[in-house]
């Protein structure tokens, strides 16, 4: 997928998850996390040269290279979406109690990525 492409879906996706409210803690994660991951491909398809040859699907199924050459580069927004995968497990897959503060962090780690994403982009 290219930068563009990257950049539309997770516009598209923001503009789904504006509908819920932190109440909705598992589809704002899940949204969170894959609004995010495009964030995140556009801040990397930004970089010069490109940091990976192909779209990172997920942050934790990155090599120890990658995210060592990423986290040179783009430290808060690997952050952001280390935070956003982590959870997933506990709150959208488990029924741990603070899924409305779970989902706040979600959309705090999200503008990060948005942040880094657009920054990137006008380097």
């Amino acid at each position: 997928m290219n930068a563009g492409a990257h950049r539309a879906k997770a516009e598209a996706i923001e503009q789904s998850l504006a509908r819920c409210t932190t109440a909705d803690y598992e589809t704002v994660i899940e949204a969170c996390m894959l609004a995010g991951t495009h964030w995140f491909n556009l801040a990397l398809h930004a970089t010069e040269p490109p940091l990976l040859d192909h779209d990172a699907m997920h942050a934790e199924f990155l090599t120890v290279g990658e995210r060592r050459k990423i986290a040179c580069v783009l430290p808060t927004a690997l952050a952001a979406l280390d935070t956003i995968e982590s959870l997933r497990t506990p709150y959208v897959r488990g029924d741990l109690a603070g899924g409305a503060q779970a989902a706040q962090c979600a959309l705090d780690s999200l503008a990060e990525l948005r942040r880094a994403a657009l920054h990137a982009c006008t380097r």
